[in-house]
């Protein structure tokens, strides 16, 4: 499987992998921050963005994906950084190829079975008729009577496109996440990766909670855990300056 990306910079290579619901332009603005000192790469994971809709979705698949990713870049080892679902993709490549990872961030997921935060929005999203919907306007003020939080209506309506017809579809295999929601709440699981990694959980989330912390430490034994105040499970979005020092400190 050919993943679609986006690279910025140059340098020793740094892969960042978006979360369920995401694609690469998510991290395009972190992105460029580090392409000041490395390659940046950001892949769309399958059923994501441009990558290919294929009717299968877990984690060992993922983490083969990146693996053949990787070599096809040449990419032989790398930096990997993942939020929440890539979280557990960029986990699960270094558990399975600890070779091809030299150091591991993993934003706001643990290794552990997630809970479900989701089934919700999974709803909202599959009872709207998006062919149907004649403007994003609309799509918005639908997704308003389902979704509360603006900015979490925002993030989906960027998975909205236009077709040939001129009709609106989505990005992402909606339908095949949805059949494969209970493997991305999976856990991941391998022999221990023992190098450096770094957990960093926002604040206002709790994806990553103190009965999460044996697993982590048992799977990679040099974890560290930071938190970012103020941030919610988007760190990314909600605490930018400060997850880009955090990494790259711990990168560099």
């Amino acid at each position: 499987m050919e993943l679609y990306s986006r690279e910025f910079g140059a340098g020793d290579p740094v892969i960042i992998l978006h979360g369920m619901f995401g694609f690469s332009d998510n991290w395009q603005t972190i992105a460029k921050k580090l392409s000041e000192h490395f390659l940046a790469v950001t892949p769309d994971l399958r059923n994501h963005g441009r990558s290919p809709h294929v009717p299968t979705h877990t984690y060992p698949e993922m983490a083969e994906d990146l693996r053949a990713f990787m070599e096809a870049h040449w990419m032989f080892s790398a930096r990997l950084i993942g939020h929440s679902m890539g979280g557990k993709v960029a986990m699960q490549l270094a558990l399975s190829y600890p070779d091809m990872v030299e150091r591991l961030v993993v934003v706001d997921i643990a290794p552990g079975q997630a809970e479900d935060n989701h089934s919700n929005i999974f709803q909202a999203l599959l009872d709207m008729n998006l062919p149907s919907i004649p403007s994003r306007k609309a799509a918005e003020a639908f997704l308003s009577e389902h979704i509360a939080d603006t900015g979490t209506r925002q993030f989906l309506l960027k998975n909205i496109t236009r077709t040939e017809t001129g009709t609106y579809t989505w990005k992402m295999n909606l339908h095949v996440l949805w059949e494969h929601f209970q493997d991305i709440l999976a856990p991941v699981s391998g022999e221990p990766f023992d190098k450096p990694t770094l957990f960093i959980r926002g604040g206002n989330s709790n994806y990553i909670r103190p009965e999460d912390e044996p697993l982590i430490k048992s799977l990679f034994p040099q974890a560290t855990i930071v938190t970012l105040e103020g941030a919610g499970h988007w760190v990314h979005a909600d605490k930018p300056e400060e997850l880009v020092a955090a990494v790259e400190a711990f990168l560099m």
